[in-house]
């Protein structure tokens, strides 16, 4: 049969998406997850038709620069993609068209004098109109990124079955720097990370540059990150040498059309290191003048460079401290070699000292509270999201808040080193959330993280958030299906604090596999009952810390010998035969008195405390009775008992989906649930024997025992685990 123009029209539009919808796992060939959120399957029939209908061509300006064009191209593919036929580009309207520009690059949306004087740099508009008896859309910013983030918007709501038909959306960031931080050092391994070696490939750059370089670029920018630190913080001086400036600056030329700058990470003594100063004393005027030829030789380079984030005087890092002089010395001086240049100095809080006496969770407010208000104007102190390190659940950390002459960001981790690495699901958007919700009480009820960090609380001139990128070489970028979501849950956040995590968990799960209510809806239940159940089996009721030393991988709460005594286990659980807690009132550290008062005392009363800290904030007996009425003995066990019986239901909810998703996914996901599981009993039977043998106390009729003895889990080692 010859079918005619219009008739192989009506087969790509209607008779295919009905081929390909007819039933709940509607997947034609294997996914493997390299396509994260972009995926663009074809959309169902009847959005097909609403979609097709505001989207017959797109109007695109006469002239445009590079970001311009990446944006028209991603919108092109997008809608071509979803609907199954080849979408224009032309210069004038027509009915159905989309129409994108600035006021400056397209006559036509000057025309509409679109209310954009607010939006920023960044934010866009997304509305449906009428000109001249033409119903159109347009995607309307000040700016050309602003231009790349409207298409990813109104590619989302397609992708995610939104009506499109009467769209008035306005939409900006709410904080400025969005950056992910990769740990990823020059020999290509990366630290923390559990997804493949590192994804820069410094050894060929800048000669060969790597498609997926691009594809990088497309995933951050249509989730709004608009930075990379593209190495460890645990810096190589090399890293500012000119071969490796030639090759991160490869890398911000495939970036800069996405809207995303570069960034690295210094080590402060890199004077000595690269050019044989005999000092790195930052009020040295020798030292001074090395940064300062050094950022400008970089941004001849990179334009449009974004600064530096340093590691300093930290788990044996050089800093300002090493010659007498403080944190705000060093910043600052970074500070005035970058501020000609527009750049910013990050300059991360994680310090404590072997030396210190003080409970390692004080020691950075007490180190940085004095300097409040001496950091210059581009310098944006990071602050862990807990006052320890990215543990499974910590309270958060107490400088945010109590720093109102700084300005302070967050860093926040979205590999999984404390976490079960990538073959444990947790979902971390419910963390981010828990912590950019808490009220710190600074300036009264409301004083949350998310005002502290978007800078409404204080008033900050700038404002970032960064996460701990749990990107690597493997093929799905993250070594696991789901990380993917933490990855999607941090820059949605990072655009908007104020989001839903669950939400966002929807969308994710929409965009990466179906958008059936029936796979949505159980999918999402089981994301966000998973990072409580990854507490429950490994850090419940406020214990912390309790990992294996060095590779952070399994339970070790027994270890009690290491050199430096906040490196041990035991040093932030105390268990004996008396109780378990780190007392930290009025009648122990105090740390509690780091915060506003009445978080203070909300921390410090047993009758107030939350539950999910009390062994963080309080020492007490094994027979303390809880609010449930067990004794804190049998509420640990059934904690315990109940991250386990989690997994399992996550499991088989999993099991439940496989209709909805590929076979190449599915098999993977559930292979990882089957290792979460067994870890999962893993941590409990360890932890159990352990704590049974320091408390004394038997086991509660009923309770499972461990499947093994404690001299066992004492005795296994993983000298190979990933990431360390």
């Amino acid at each position: 049969m010859i079918l005619d123009d219009m008739s192989r029209s009506v087969l790509v539009l209607f008779v295919i998406p009905v081929l390909l919808c007819a039933w709940p796992g509607a997947y034609v060939s294997a996914e493997d997850g390299y396509d994260l959120w972009l995926r663009y399957p074809p959309v169902g029939i009847e959005l097909r038709a609403e979609v097709a209908s505001h989207a017959t061509a797109i109007v695109i300006p006469a002239t445009s620069a590079p970001t311009a064009e990446t944006a028209i191209t991603e919108l092109r593919t997008g809608l071509s993609q979803m609907l199954g036929i080849d979408v224009p580009t032309r210069q004038t309207i027509v009915d159905g068209a989309i129409l994108v520009g600035t006021p400056d690059s397209n006559p036509l949306v000057s025309g509409l004098e679109l209310p954009l004087d607010d939006l920023g740099d960044e934010g866009y508009l997304i509305r449906s109109l009428q000109v001249s008896g033409t119903k159109i859309t347009v995607i309307a910013a000040k700016s050309e990124v602003g231009l790349v983030y409207g298409v990813f918007g109104l590619l989302r709501l397609i992708q995610t079955g939104q009506d499109i038909a009467a769209l008035d959306m306005v939409n900006a960031p709410k904080i400025e720097l969005r950056l992910l931080n990769h740990w990823d050092n020059l020999d290509r391994h990366v630290e923390r990370g559990y997804a493949g070696q590192s994804i820069w490939d410094w050894w060929r750059l800048p000669g060969f540059v790597d498609p997926r370089y691009t594809d990088y670029a497309r995933a951050n920018a249509s989730i709004g990150i608009n930075g990379a630190v593209l190495n460890n913080v645990n810096a190589s001086a090399q890293v500012l040498s000119a071969r490796y400036i030639a090759k991160a600056a490869a890398l911000a030329r495939v970036f800069r059309p996405y809207g995303i700058k570069v960034f690295l990470s210094v080590r402060f003594s890199s004077p000595v290191e690269l050019d044989g100063l005999k000092t790195a004393d930052p009020l040295n005027p020798a030292v001074r003048d090395w940064w300062k030829a050094k950022a400008t030789e970089i941004y001849e380079h990179i334009p449009d460079f974004g600064g530096f984030l340093v590691k300093a005087n930290s788990e044996g890092q050089p800093g300002p401290q090493d010659y007498g002089r403080n944190h705000a010395d060093g910043a600052n001086m970074l500070a005035e070699a970058l501020d000609p240049h527009g750049g910013v100095v990050m300059w991360r809080a994680f310090v404590y000292a072997q030396d210190n006496p003080e409970d390692r969770v004080k020691q950075a407010l007490n180190e940085f509270k004095p300097l409040d208000g001496e950091f210059a104007d581009n310098v944006l102190v990071q602050v862990k999201n807990g006052p320890l390190d990215f543990q499974p659940r910590e309270p958060f950390s107490p400088m945010f808040g109590m720093m109102p002459e700084t300005q302070l960001m967050m860093e926040f981790q979205i590999t999984q080193e404390y976490l079960g690495f990538s073959t444990h699901m947790v979902y971390l958007g419910e963390l981010y959330r828990e912590v950019l919700a808490a009220d710190t009480f600074v300036r009264g009820e409301g004083s949350t993280i998310a005002r502290v960090i978007d800078g409404t609380l204080h008033g900050y001139k700038r404002t970032g958030i960064a996460g701990v990128a749990n990107i690597g070489s493997d093929r799905d970028w993250t070594g696991s299906i789901f990380g993917q979501a933490n990855w999607y849950a941090f820059g949605r956040l990072a655009w908007n604090p104020d989001l839903s995590s669950r939400q966002i968990a929807g969308e994710w799960l929409k965009m990466t596999f179906s958008t059936d209510p029936e796979f949505v809806g159980a999918a999402t239940e089981m994301m966000m009952r998973s990072r409580e159940a990854v507490v429950d089996y490994m850090t419940p009721l406020g214990l912390a810390h309790i990992m294996g030393t060095g590779h952070h991988y399994g339970p070790a709460p027994w270890v009690s010998d290491l050199d430096r005594p906040e490196w041990n286990p035991y040093y932030y659980h105390r268990a004996d035969s008396e109780g378990i807690g780190f007392d930290r009132t009025s009648q122990g550290s105090n740390a509690t008195a780091q915060y506003a008062a009445p978080v203070a005392s909300r921390f410090s009363n047993l009758e107030t405390v939350p539950e999910e800290y009390l062994l963080w904030f309080h020492r007490l007996s094994w027979d303390f009775q809880m609010r449930s009425g067990r004794t804190l003995w049998e509420e640990l066990l059934a904690h315990y008992d109940n991250g386990v019986a989690e997994v399992e239901a996550m499991k088989a909810a999993w099991m439940s989906l496989k209709s909805y998703v590929d076979p190449g996914r599915f098999k993977k996901t559930a292979q990882y649930l089957d290792i979460q599981l067994e870890e999962a009993r893993w941590w409990r039977d360890a932890c159990i024997a352990y704590f049974a043998r320091q408390s004394g106390k038997s086991l509660p009729e009923g309770a499972r025992p461990p499947d093994r003895s404690l001299e066992y889990y004492m005795s296994l080692e993983f000298p190979y685990a990933p990431g360390n």
